[in-house]
C-alpha cells in the first residue's frame, strides 16, 4: 500500500487540493474564494499555500484587478496525481486493507 502524503495529509492543505481537484485542470480558485470554503485566516491559508507551491503541487498566480491584487490558485498535474494517490490510500485504509 502507498504512504499518505504528509503534505497534502495536514486537514487545510487537504481542503485546498479537494477545492482545486474539483475542478477542471487549468482552473483555478482565487485565495478570497479558497478562504471562504477552507474557514481559514488569510495567514494561514497563505502559509498553507505557500508548502504546497514549493512541493510543485499548486501553482500560484497573482495579477491586479482595476488596482487590487488578485491572487489565483491552480493545482498542477503534479499536485493532481499526488492527491489521487493519496485519496486511493485513504480508500484503502477505509475498505480495511492492510496498512
Amino acid at each position: 500500500m502507498a504512504e499518505l502524503d504528509e503534505i497534502i495529509h495536514q486537514p487545510l492543505r487537504l481542503k485546498i487540493m479537494a477545492a482545486l481537484n474539483a475542478l477542471p485542470a487549468e482552473v483555478g480558485l482565487e485565495f478570497v474564494r479558497l478562504k471562504k470554503l477552507t474557514g481559514a485566516t488569510d495567514g494561514n491559508l497563505g502559509a498553507h499555500i505557500e508548502t504546497l507551491a514549493k512541493a510543485g503541487y499548486i501553482q500560484v498566480d497573482k495579477a491586479f484587478v482595476g488596482k487590487k491584487p488578485q491572487t489565483t490558485v491552480t493545482a498542477t498535474a503534479a499536485g493532481r496525481g499526488a492527491f489521487a494517490r493519496h485519496v486511493a490510500t485513504l480508500q484503502e485504509i477505509i475498505a480495511g486493507k492492510q496498512v
